[in-house]
Order: structure tokens, then C-alpha cells, then sequence
């Protein structure tokens, strides 16, 4: 046995490493991560979480799916799942019930198991996951319905599966009393959940909207209040705390005059790093013994999960909506189980081997047997599938713009109008209020934020151009993003406008990012020129409008911003940038009135 902070500093040390390593091969950071876990585990004998924790085992793994569905509670916003749609509310309620009725009795036959077991892993595959949804979504790129669907019923599945799990879970334990008992006790915990739930939520909504807690407190605070909400509740109703953090999670997403987005971030970052330490610890409890008695029996489960629930659940869900044969088909194979499906699995599972529940031990083994073909198998196929049906979206040539101030907005709407996907994002409310009057697909938030990651669609966008006034931000996003999409994908605008003195200045690594449509074109130039009157026009180039034309036409009145050709691929004008235009391609450009005699700076012809 190795020294225990050794342990705990390697188990962190390799959560990073996995999730970095998930990140640049694209694949769900569940996968490394659960071979890590078992190589540590049951494979080398390097890491045993019993031993190593003791009795603090449950109440860390409880605690800290407490912080995980507390998480993706703060994200369940009313407005935002309804504007997806029936079909999200009905694979989360309809579908999740059609998953636990298909996978129960099989369950019960196959692996010869009570009927309460097979009613709580019934319960527990419900659930899937953005942990592992989004991830997916990014190599396989379905159409907008698609994505849009997966990764609204990942963010809602989650709480809205292990409430369920708890339920049954609850109902199992009570099943040695009198069915008056039972009932009582469910009813206490739907009476606790929601009521503490609720109340917890407003009281921690009503002290953030009044600055009660000085800044620096207040994400210390909400943790500390709901790691407190969740201890209480399960002290006067048995395992109803889960219930009781996820309402005060969507009771405070949802309160009007309450930001909850500098404590949704750090719970994001504190989520990542819990559900990497988690999955590595969980998969280390495996005990390929177990795994061996479950029998050919687990593959019938398995298979009843990916070829009848899944397919069911979604057609069923489908009724009444005007979602494709092809789309139903793609949605019916994309469900792979995530971090919550085994956090809820051991947690349940360490309770009641504790109390000497009859098949326990088969609970982790059969739901990590699930995660792990779903993920896998699916990973792996789902882009050929997406392929095979023809439902892929087009091609990335659409463009991310950070900053939604009037020229941003304005160049967005002329995009659009030449049918290249486009999304603002920007930190400043008013500027996405002003976006989304004009129809302009947005996203409130930080762009490099871990929100964004699981929830902004960059499906169609290829590219980002930064146009924002945020100096300190620009230089994070924009390595951001050429990052993670490559060389040359982001573009920003001149910082002719900075401070001269050298310790001003920005690196010379980042100033050659710079120099978007001219040189010079800096932000404030920009706004400036919008603000005299100056337009963005589509210009289309033909034999008898040559580029030469266009050029006489407007002289110095006009700044070219982009170029597109007839394939619909986009070239920005900027320093350094070459191509030719052709007859048949059309030009952006920013162009002044004729009553304004102040010139705009003409770039050379590309």
C-alpha cells in the first residue's frame, strides 16, 4: 500500500492527465479515465478505495454527487429547455420511464436478480450525461435538431435519473416495514426534498440578489448552504438530500434577479475535478469477480438498453413533434451513460452492501458493464451512422463572434443573411438583449468557460472572430480557441489603440493573431464609423461588375470585411490573408455614405 497523500496527489495528478488527454484526441474523458481507474484498481492492486478511505468512503462519494447534480441543477432553466421543444420533456419524463420499464424486468429475468434491484438499475440507466454527450457531439456534428436534443435531455436527464434512483432506493430499504411505513416514509422525502429544496432555494436566492455576502464569500457560502441543505434533509427524511440540492439548484437557476453565473463557474470547475477523481476511485472498486456472475445474462441487459429502450423511448417521445425518420433514427442510437449513472451506482451500492442487501455487489459491475459499451461502442460508430443517415450538419464554415456591439451585430445579421451560421457571445447582458431582439443566435457567458463547453453549439461554427472590447479577455479567448480548432481559426482586430509604452504592449506571438479585415480596423475605429452612419452592404461580383467596378464604384468609401464564394466558403479580409476574388463570389464590406467625407482606410486587393 503506497502512502495515502501519495495516492490522493496521483489520483489528481492522473484525473488531469486523462482530461487532457481526452481533450486532444476528442474522444468522452470517461473513457481514460475508467481504464486508468481499473489498471489502478483490480488490475495493478495499486489503489483500493475502501482501504484507503475507510468509513469516509460514502460520505465522500455522497458529498460529491451532491456538488455534481447541484451543478447541473444551477443550468435547468424553464425557459431554456422549453424553447427546445416536446420532445426534451418527453425523453426526460416519458422516455426515462419507458427506459426503466423495458430494462427492469429484463434485468430481473436475465441476471436472475429480486425485483427491487432490478427496479434500481432500471432506474439508474435512465440517466446519460454532457460529461460524455457533448464530447460525442463534437466529432459526430448531427444537424441542430439533433444536438440541440442530446444535450438539452443530457443536462436535464442527470437529476431527473438519479431522483428516480433515489425513489427506488428509498422504497427498497423501507420494503422490511408495512406498506403504511413505506408510504409514509416516500411521502416525507418528496415533502422534505421539495420543501427544504425550495426553501433553501430562495433563501440563498433572496441573499445573493441583496449582496448579503461580500463577493469574495459568496461561492464559498452557496457550497457550504447546500452542502448543509443536503446533510439536514437526509437528517429528517432518509436519503432525501439529493432531491433537496437539485430543487435548490433549479429553484435558484430559475429566480428571478439572481446571478448565479460566478457560481455556476466555480462549481464547473469544481465539478470537473470531482467527477475525475470520482470515475478513477469508482472504477477502482470493480471486482472482476462480480463482473464473471453476472453471466451472458449482463449482455441481454445491455442489448436491451441500446436495441429496445432507447429506440422505444424515442419514438414514443417523438409524437406530435416534426422530427425526421432519419433524425429519430440517430437519436435512437446516441445514448451513452456517464458520471452520474456510476456515482449514483456506488453510492447506492456502498449503503446497501453496508446493511447486507441481498446482490448488492452486482449494482456497480453491471451499470459500469453499461457505461462501458455504450461509450465505447457509440464513440466509435455514431459518426459513420450520423454519416450513413445523411443528418450531419454542413460544414464548420460558420463563425463564432465574441462581442455583440453594434458592428458585430450588424456584420452577424449580413452572415446570416448569406446563409453562414453565426453565434455572438459576449458578458455584457445589453449587448445580448440587443442580439437576440434581432433574431441573432446567441450565447450569454463567457465563451472559454466550462458552461460553455458542455452547452455552447459550435457544431456549425469553424471559426472566431474577436471583436470585443474586452482587452484583457480577447487574448484568453482567442488561444482558446485556436487551440482547441486549430491555426489560424480565430481572428481579432488591430490594437493600434493600446498603450505604446513597451510594458503595455501585447506579445509579439499574439499581435501577429491580430489585423482583421485592415490594418488599423481596431475596435474603436470600427464603432466609431457605425456610429457616422457608415453600413455593412453584400456586393456581387459578375462579369459586368468586376472587382475593379467595385473598387471604382466605392473608392475609399468602403472597407472589405470578408469574401464568399460560391460554395458558401468565407474568406476574411486581414493582414497577411491570400486569395482571389472571382466573378462569381460576393464581398462584405463596411461602407460609408456619401455625405460622410471621412475615408476608410481601403485594404489592397487580395
Amino acid at each position: 500500500m503506497f502512502d495515502p497523500i501519495v495516492l490522493l496527489v496521483g489520483v489528481g495528478l492522473l484525473s488531469i492527465t486523462c482530461q487532457f488527454l481526452a481533450f486532444k484526441i476528442n474522444i468522452p474523458a470517461i473513457l481514460p479515465l475508467l481504464v486508468t481507474g481499473i489498471v489502478l484498481g483490480p488490475v495493478a492492486g495499486v489503489l483500493d478505495p475502501d482501504l484507503l478511505f475507510g468509513d469516509l468512503l460514502f460520505p465522500i462519494v455522497s458529498l460529491a454527487v451532491a456538488i455534481i447534480l447541484f451543478e447541473g441543477a444551477l443550468t435547468l432553466k424553464v425557459d431554456d429547455i422549453a424553447g427546445h421543444g416536446k420532445m426534451v420533456r418527453n425523453l426526460c419524463t416519458v422516455g426515462a420511464g419507458i427506459t426503466w420499464a423495458v430494462v427492469t424486468p429484463v434485468a430481473h429475468f436475465a441476471l436472475d436478480m429480486s425485483w427491487q434491484m432490478s427496479f434500481l438499475i432500471g432506474a439508474i440507466v435512465t440517466v446519460t450525461g454532457p460529461t460524455v454527450i457533448v464530447p460525442m457531439l463534437r466529432s459526430v456534428r448531427p444537424n441542430a435538431n439533433i444536438a440541440n436534443i442530446l444535450r438539452w435531455e443530457g443536462i436535464v436527464i442527470d437529476p431527473v435519473g438519479a431522483l428516480l434512483a433515489v425513489l427506488v432506493f428509498e422504497f427498497m430499504i423501507s420494503t422490511q416495514d408495512a406498506w403504511t411505513h413505506t408510504l409514509i416514509t416516500f411521502g416525507l422525502v418528496l415533502s422534505i426534498g421539495f420543501g427544504v429544496g425550495a426553501a433553501m432555494g430562495y433563501g440563498v436566492g433572496v441573499m445573493l440578489r441583496k449582496n448579503w455576502m461580500p463577493h469574495y464569500l459568496r461561492n464559498v457560502a452557496v457550497l457550504t448552504l447546500m452542502l448543509g441543505a443536503f446533510a439536514g434533509s437526509n437528517l429528517l427524511a432518509h436519503e432525501s438530500g439529493l432531491l433537496t440540492i437539485t430543487v435548490m439548484g433549479m429553484w435558484l437557476a430559475n429566480m428571478k434577479n439572481v446571478d448565479v453565473d460566478d457560481i455556476l463557474e466555480f462549481k464547473e470547475t469544481l465539478s470537473v475535478l470531482l467527477i475525475s477523481a470520482l470515475f478513477i476511485i469508482l472504477a477502482a472498486r470493480l471486482d472482476f469477480s462480480a463482473i464473471s456472475q453476472l453471466g451472458f445474462g449482463a449482455v441481454f441487459v445491455v442489448l436491451s438498453i441500446m436495441f429496445i429502450a432507447r429506440p422505444v423511448s424515442v419514438f414514443v417521445s417523438s409524437i406530435g413533434t416534426d422530427l425526421k425518420i432519419k433524425e429519430l433514427a440517430l437519436l435512437s442510437w446516441i445514448a451513452p451513460r456517464g458520471i452520474v449513472a456510476a456515482a449514483v451506482s456506488a453510492l447506492f451500492a456502498i449503503k446497501l452492501e453496508s446493511i447486507g442487501y441481498a446482490q448488492s455487489e452486482l449494482l456497480v459491475p453491471m451499470v459500469f458493464l453499461v457505461i462501458i459499451t455504450t461509450v465505447v461502442f457509440q464513440s466509435l460508430t455514431s459518426i459513420y451512422v450520423a454519416k450513413l443517415l445523411n443528418v450531419q450538419a454542413p460544414k464548420p464554415n460558420g463563425y463564432l463572434i465574441f462581442g455583440g456591439n453594434k458592428f458585430s451585430r450588424l456584420l452577424a445579421l449580413e452572415l446570416i443573411e448569406n446563409d453562414i451560421a453565426v453565434r455572438i457571445a459576449d458578458t455584457n447582458w445589453d449587448a445580448i438583449k440587443e442580439a437576440r431582439m434581432e433574431s441573432i443566435p446567441t450565447y450569454y457567458g463567457n465563451p472559454i468557460s466550462e458552461h460553455a463547453r458542455r452547452t455552447l453549439d459550435l457544431t456549425r461554427l469553424g471559426k472566431v472572430l474577436v471583436l470585443s472590447p474586452y482587452r484583457q479577455l480577447n487574448p484568453l479567448v482567442t488561444y482558446h480557441f485556436e487551440h482547441e480548432m486549430g491555426k489560424g481559426s480565430v481572428l481579432g482586430l488591430s490594437a493600434s489603440e493600446q498603450d505604446n509604452r513597451s510594458s503595455h504592449k501585447f506579445s509579439d506571438s499574439y499581435s501577429k493573431k491580430l489585423g482583421l479585415f485592415a490594418q488599423g480596423a481596431s475596435y474603436s475605429r470600427l464603432a466609431s464609423l457605425v456610429a457616422k452612419g457608415a453600413e455593412i452592404k453584400t456586393t456581387k461580383l459578375s462579369e459586368a461588375f468586376t472587382h475593379e467596378q467595385y473598387k471604382q464604384t466605392y473608392g475609399v468609401r468602403a472597407m472589405p470585411l470578408c469574401a464568399i464564394d460560391p460554395s458558401g466558403n468565407v474568406y476574411m479580409y486581414a493582414i497577411d490573408q491570400d486569395f482571389k476574388l472571382k466573378n462569381d463570389w460576393k464581398i462584405i464590406s463596411l461602407v460609408n455614405p456619401e455625405t460622410i467625407q471621412e475615408k476608410i482606410k481601403e485594404i489592397k486587393p487580395l
